[in-house]
């Protein structure tokens, strides 16, 4: 941990942990969008057509960019790469994708790509116990 001598060395000090921290955050929920995107794909072949591979590449997340006073990171399912299929749209693959269907159809798959994604980071409180043990070996005292 840094001597912080004034208030505009512990503001550097500061953000520097934010950005970490936000680089940190969005790379575990990312891993867990690929995770279940690697998943669902995984959970049925099928025999009618040959897949592209354009979903199993579709998770994404942008660069931690500073916003106002912190920093910010994006994570999604790219949908709108995926314009090669026949007769629907990106957005209705991820969708079905979440809802437990191949291409409109129940064919006994049990992954939902996106809730699963964030039921196990963000909503079971994953991400945050995560978060403090991040901060907690980067030197600050967390008291949650």
């Amino acid at each position: 941990m840094a001597t912080v001598r004034n208030m505009a060395e512990l503001e550097k000090v500061l953000m520097e942990q934010c950005r970490k921290l936000c680089e940190f955050a969005s790379d575990e929920v990312y891993k867990a969008v690929d995770k279940y995107i690697k998943q669902y794909y995984s959970e049925w072949t099928p025999s009618v057509y040959e897949r592209t591979g354009a979903f199993l590449k579709s998770a994404f997340k942008t660069d931690v960019v500073k916003k106002g006073n912190g920093y910010e990171a994006v994570v999604y399912i790219d949908y709108e790469s995926l314009n090669k299929y026949k007769d629907t749209t990106g957005f209705q693959v991820v969708t079905w994708a979440n809802e437990m269907k191949h291409g409109g159809l129940d064919v006994g798959t049990d992954t939902r790509v996106w809730d699963d994604a964030m039921d196990e980071t963000i909503h079971s409180g994953q991400l945050l116990n995560d978060c403090v043990d991040f901060l907690r070996k980067e030197g600050f005292k967390v008291v949650v």
